[in-house]
């Protein structure tokens, strides 16, 4: 399927208004025990939580997390999805470009065999 010229504006307007906020990373959300050994976590209640949490992989290849603070929550949540679409509209332009570059092999037809 070729991408016509607005289509390509389309992507490339959304990269754009997507890519101040867009960040790398995977979000996870953990339960921990708190060091007042009196408290309730420590004698098998619930433990203290959701604490959120921001994974990459770095440069050198090792994963990195980061503890993110409650006022930041929405903030990450948003700049991760952000960096998701801001991934899929550069996947469309990638297979847009490629078919530009290199035409889509035509079909060729079967030869009927006749057995």
């Amino acid at each position: 399927m070729s991408m016509n010229q607005h289509q390509r504006e389309l992507l490339l307007q959304q990269i754009t208004e997507l890519a101040p906020q867009a960040l790398l990373g995977s979000l996870s959300e953990t339960y921990r025990r708190c060091g007042n050994h009196k408290c309730r976590c420590h004698a098998g209640g619930p433990k203290h939580g959701p604490h959120l949490y921001l994974s990459y992989r770095g440069p050198a290849g090792k994963t990195t997390g980061y503890y993110v603070p409650e006022a930041a929550h929405a903030a990450v949540r948003n700049g991760v999805e952000a960096w998701a679409r801001v991934q899929t509209c550069l996947r469309q332009l990638g297979i847009a470009n490629k078919e530009q570059v290199i035409p889509p092999k035509p079909r060729s037809r079967r030869k009927n065999t006749g057995s």
